[in-house]
């Protein structure tokens, strides 16, 4: 069987109605309830600690969430001095691989030219890719030239000329 999802304040706001209610209208004596034997101390104190966790939970949370949003402020500051501080390291030590193992860096990596296969791959698919998308360099584009023509002529809008012939008619059947 499927369990139903409640909101935890929805929880909360539950067991406080009914330690309010449990408080106020005491049971005479001791209550079985799931196999248990609970008494009215009993009872309250067992509602009020799950209502205890779940306000810890919620408290754990908003801290939680608070604690996210100073990291990401302080992400967005201190992100780009770290990143300039590296850059400046490269810049300085690229050529000592051992020094920049001490900053925890390793030495940027030389472009690593393509081989004869690759490069003829690429080609191909960059003269699929112009050709598909239609695309001309200047010199290309220069070329076309679309063949001139001058625009119909068309007739200035006038009065109409009544027809003189009769209007047609459809023979019966």
């Amino acid at each position: 069987m499927a369990t139903k999802h409640i909101a935890k304040s929805l929880i909360v706001e539950q067991l406080r109605g009914l330690i309010a209610g449990t408080q106020k209208h005491p049971s005479g004596g001791p209550s079985t309830l799931n196999g248990a034997t609970y008494t009215g101390a009993t009872l309250l104190q067992t509602m009020q600690s799950l209502a205890d966790v779940l306000a810890a939970v919620e408290a754990a949370k908003a801290a939680w969430k608070d604690a996210l949003t100073n990291a990401d402020e302080a992400l967005v500051k201190v992100k780009p001095v770290v990143q300039a501080y590296r850059n400046w390291l490269l810049a300085t030590y690229g050529d000592a691989p051992a020094t920049l193992e001490d900053y925890g860096m390793k030495p940027r990596k030389g472009r690593v030219p393509l081989t004869t296969d690759q490069q003829a791959q690429a080609n191909a698919r960059n003269a699929a890719t112009r050709k598909a998308r239609h695309t001309m360099g200047s010199k290309q584009r220069l070329k076309v030239t679309g063949a001139t023509s001058s625009p119909p002529a068309t007739r200035a809008p006038g009065p109409t000329e009544p027809s003189t012939e009769p209007p047609a008619t459809v023979p019966k059947t």
